[in-house]
């Protein structure tokens, strides 16, 4: 095996794009969830897409990341609608809020 197939760039840089995306466009749905399990996150997601395309191969890596996808647009595509909150903005914030359990006050942070 030689080293381009066993890099793991393309899928660090797919899953480093993915969480850039979502952090700049649906930021704001986790704005109070504490810094260090945004991180782990990311790191859980690295380690094990990694994971996979090692055991198996890329293709189960990426099929994996993109099954991931699937509950995220439901949950905002028709979950959070159905509780009357706005799938991209987040909007009312207070309804979000309390649906998360969370204090009420906007610019309050836990």
């Amino acid at each position: 095996m030689n080293l381009q197939e066993t890099s793991l760039w393309p899928e660090v840089a797919l899953v480093s794009i993915l969480f850039l995306f979502g952090h700049i466009f649906l930021g704001h749905f986790e704005e109070k969830t504490p810094k260090w399990r945004k991180v782990l996150k990311y790191f859980l997601t690295l380690i094990l897409v990694g994971g996979l395309s090692l055991l198996f191969n890329r293709i189960v890596a990426l099929i994996f990341l993109g099954l991931t996808l699937v509950p995220v647009l439901y949950i905002h595509l028709i979950w959070l609608p159905s509780k009357g909150i706005n799938g991209w903005t987040g909007e009312p914030r207070e309804k979000y809020y309390e649906l998360r359990g969370w204090d009420k006050n906007p610019k309050h942070k836990k």
